[in-house]
């Protein structure tokens, strides 16, 4: 079997569904806007794509294995409430989608600051993580489905210092999915980062330094996929990752990458667009970090269609950065909100098998390989 990863088209938000070659799957935020459940209303109804690719379990449930919230958002978590269940297994009532295991980073919560407060979805996430660490410090891992979290990071102040049975270390792989190790996949926790040494309060607080990074490495059919995903994380994580990782620039490569903050350009630059245009500086560590492509790959914008204004995000500096980027591998830049139209936006789907990545066929797209030796293949030089 193969594996796929799927991006639905959201607006500028992330809502992606990643099914590994056991079948067990990984949705990685949720952004099911108002308008989508709207049935007079022409947004794409999300919530049934995605059901529509979900199995039900022996009680009938629809399930996902795991949900990861990238940071806490509205654009990453809208409609969390409406369409999942959350709270203890036996309360699950209705065809909410039931979610087997949260993975989960406290820092993404420490660090929103009064400036930022969280919506009604993020609360009730947040809610949900802190019922399931109380069910393992009861129980520990003899949890059971829609009771399992997996913790991303340690907590500041030693809060995480009895979770070392479901603690993920940063610099560290998961390796299980839903308390089952699973051969067709690891996945490498790169942030959210500790505070560093010249970071001000301010920078702590601000909720996109502190986005969950992962660079996923998923096998399927004797082929591979390097796939990573950074929620909204802005130019001064990719510096610091730069940074840390220039001597192991592999942990930053990619076939896959979900451009981070919707095509913004405040991943890659310090400097407004709106405000300085085309005299806006690269931040060339923060690039070298982003610049980590192997041989065909993609860079998704989950984004609105991206124009040639002064928006951002999506940012027409930033689409132009990530296609340079891509040129010397010869890969190829899309957005959700164009494909496979601007009109009809639809769920953008990747496979892995036998041949590497490739871009499943929609209506109006002809299916492509993308890369053959995902792996294998050779990034970007540096200078």
């Amino acid at each position: 079997m193969n594996a796929t990863i799927t991006f639905f088209p959201v607006d500028n938000g992330d809502m992606t569904l990643v099914e590994l070659e056991s079948g067990r799957t990984i949705l990685i935020d949720t952004n099911i806007r108002a308008a989508a459940d709207d049935p007079d209303d022409s947004t794409r109804d999300v919530a049934k794509d995605l059901r529509d690719r979900l199995k039900r379990d022996e009680q009938g449930r629809l399930y996902v294995d795991a949900f990861l919230l990238s940071h806490p958002d509205q654009d990453h978590c809208s409609g969390l409430d409406k369409h999942f269940h959350l709270g203890k297994p036996a309360d699950h009532t209705g065809d909410k989608i039931f979610i087997r295991e949260i993975w989960s980073s406290p820092l993404i919560f420490r660090r929103a600051s009064k400036n930022h407060t969280l919506c009604s979805d993020a609360k009730k996430f947040n809610t949900e993580a802190k019922r399931r660490v109380s069910r393992y410090r009861e129980s520990g891992l003899a949890v059971s489905d829609g009771d399992r979290i997996q913790i991303l990071g340690r907590d500041e102040n030693g809060k995480t210092d009895d979770l070392t049975g479901i603690l993920v270390e940063v610099d560290g792989l998961i390796e299980k999915v839903n308390g089952q190790y699973d051969a067709g996949m690891s996945a490498r926790l790169l942030a959210p980062l500790p505070q560093s040494d010249d970071e001000c309060e301010e920078d702590t607080l601000t909720k996109n330094h502190s986005s969950v990074i992962l660079q996923f490495t998923i096998t399927a059919a004797g082929g591979s996929c390097r796939y990573l995903t950074c929620g909204d994380a802005e130019v001064a994580i990719w510096e610091r990752l730069w940074d840390r990782h220039r001597n192991r620039a592999h942990w930053l490569e990619y076939d896959l990458l979900l451009s981070p903050h919707h095509c913004s350009w405040h991943s890659l630059s310090y400097d407004s667009w709106s405000e300085k245009g085309e005299d806006a500086r690269v931040n060339e560590n923060a690039r070298s970090a982003l610049s980590q492509a192997l041989s065909g790959a993609n860079i998704v914008a989950s984004s609105k269609p991206v124009k040639d204004d002064d928006s951002d995000p999506p940012c027409i500096r930033a689409k132009r950065e990530y296609e340079d980027i891509l040129e010397p591998v010869t890969g190829e830049f899309r957005c959700t909100g164009e494909y496979p139209s601007k009109g009809k936006p639809a769920p953008m789907e990747y496979e892995i098998g036998r041949s590497g990545l490739a871009l499943k066929s929609a209506a109006l797209a002809a299916p492509a390989i993308i890369s053959s030796s995902a792996v294998g293949g050779q990034p970007l030089p540096h200078g």
